[in-house]
C-alpha cells in the first residue's frame, strides 16, 4: 500500500491511496491502479529485446541507443551531454547527414517526467522512423539534408526507471539534499523563466517543486547547457510530454501572449491539423498559460526566451480515460500520427531558415 498525489497534465487534481485512483470532480476514474499498470502490457511479458511498440525499460533504451547510433555512421551520432543525478549518462542522438559545416538543428527530448512513458517511446520511434526513411521519404531526406536533428530518448532517466522498479507514477527527479526528507524536484519547473511563481511549489514534497534554484537539478543544466552552447544552431525545440492531447507554446508563466504569438499558433494549428488527418485524434493548440494551466519554470519558456522561436509542447494521448497508463497498443498509433504533426512543424522551420 502507498499513498502519493499527483498532477496529471489536466486542470484536476487527483489522489492516489493504495489502488484506488479518485478525481475530485467526477468520483471514480480507476478503481484499481495495479490492474491498470498491468493492463498497459497488451501482449503479456515484455520481450526480453528492445521493441518499439512496447515501453522499453531504461536498460533497453540504453542498449538501444549505443546500437542505433552504430547502426548509420553516416547519419546519426551519439554525445554525452553529462550524467544524471544518480550517476547515469544522458545520451544524446545527432540525426542528420554528414557535413563539414555546421547545419541548423532541431532539439527534442523526451520523458522530462518520469511516469508519462508515452513520450519516450515516441523519441525512440522518431529515430527508427527518421532513419529507416531517409532516401524514401522526400520530406524526411531533405530535412536530414539540410538540417539535424538532436534527440534525447528519456531526459529524467533516474525518474523513469524509478517509475519501472518502485513507483509507477512517481514524477521528478530523483535528487536528495540534506536536511530534507523529500525526493526530487519537478524537471519542468526547474528552467529559469519565471521561477518558482505561479503553478510550481516551493514546497520539496510537493509533484510540482521547482527545485532549490534554477537549474538546481543536473539533468536540466546539462540539457540547459547544451543548447546555450549551441544556441545559434538550434531553431526549434520540442519537447514531449503526456497527456491531454494538446500542442502548447509559450507562455506559461504568464498570461501575457509570446511576440511571435500568431505564427506559433498558425504553425501548431497546421502541426495539430496533420496529426488528426491519420486517425481523427483532437489536439487543442495555445499558449500554456490559457490552454491548460499556468506554470512558471517550463522548458519550452525558457528555450523561447533564450532566442529558440519555434519552441512547443506536446501533449500526447490520451484525454484521460488512460492518462499516464495508456496501453501499448497505442503506442504505434500515437507515434505515427505524432510523427505527422513533428514533420509538419520541421519542415515548416525549415523553408523559414532563411
Amino acid at each position: 500500500m502507498w499513498t502519493s498525489t499527483c498532477l496529471p497534465s489536466t486542470l484536476t487534481w487527483c489522489t492516489l491511496s493504495c489502488s484506488r485512483v479518485t478525481l475530485n470532480t467526477s468520483g471514480v476514474l480507476i478503481e484499481d491502479l495495479q490492474e491498470a499498470i498491468e493492463a498497459q502490457e497488451d501482449g503479456g511479458p515484455s520481450p526480453r529485446t528492445h521493441s518499439y511498440t512496447k515501453y522499453n525499460t531504461w536498460d533497453k533504451v540504453h542498449s538501444w541507443t549505443a546500437s542505433i547510433a552504430s547502426s548509420n555512421p553516416s547519419l546519426i551520432s551519439k554525445q554525452v551531454i553529462g550524467n544524471t543525478y544518480e550517476g547515469r549518462p544522458m545520451t544524446l542522438l545527432k540525426l542528420g547527414k554528414k557535413s563539414s559545416s555546421s547545419k541548423p538543428a532541431i532539439f527534442m527530448d523526451c520523458g522530462i517526467h518520469a511516469r508519462e512513458w508515452i513520450s519516450p517511446a515516441f523519441c525512440q520511434w522518431f529515430v527508427k522512423e527518421a532513419l529507416s526513411t531517409y532516401g524514401s521519404d522526400s520530406q524526411m531526406t531533405s530535412l536530414l539534408n539540410e538540417m539535424d536533428v538532436y534527440v534525447l530518448p528519456v531526459f529524467n532517466i533516474d525518474g523513469y526507471d524509478y517509475t519501472h522498479k518502485s513507483n509507477r507514477m512517481w514524477r521528478k527527479t530523483r535528487s536528495r539534499k540534506s536536511g530534507s526528507s523529500c525526493t526530487g524536484a519537478d524537471p519542468n519547473r526547474n528552467w529559469n523563466a519565471g521561477w518558482c511563481s505561479m503553478g510550481a511549489s516551493s514546497n520539496p514534497c510537493s509533484d510540482t517543486f521547482c527545485g532549490y534554484s534554477p537549474e538546481s537539478e543536473i539533468e536540466v543544466k546539462n540539457v540547459a547547457d547544451f543548447i546555450r552552447r549551441n544556441k545559434s544552431a538550434i531553431k526549434a525545440y520540442l519537447t514531449v510530454h503526456s497527456y491531454s492531447q494538446l500542442l502548447l507554446f509559450p507562455y506559461s508563466y504568464t498570461y501575457e501572449l509570446a511576440a511571435d504569438h500568431s505564427e506559433l499558433m498558425k504553425v501548431a494549428e497546421g502541426a495539430s491539423s496533420a496529426l488528426r488527418s491519420l486517425y481523427g485524434t483532437r489536439y487543442t493548440s495555445g499558449p500554456g498559460a490559457t490552454t491548460i494551466y499556468p506554470a512558471a519554470g517550463g522548458s519550452d519558456d525558457w528555450a523561447y526566451d533564450l532566442g529558440v522561436k519555434y519552441s512547443y509542447t506536446f501533449e500526447l494521448r490520451d484525454t484521460g480515460r488512460y492518462g499516464f497508463l495508456l496501453p501499448e497498443s497505442q503506442i504505434k498509433p500515437t507515434c505515427e500520427e505524432t510523427m505527422l504533426a513533428v514533420k509538419y512543424i520541421a519542415a515548416y522551420v525549415q523553408k523559414n531558415l532563411y
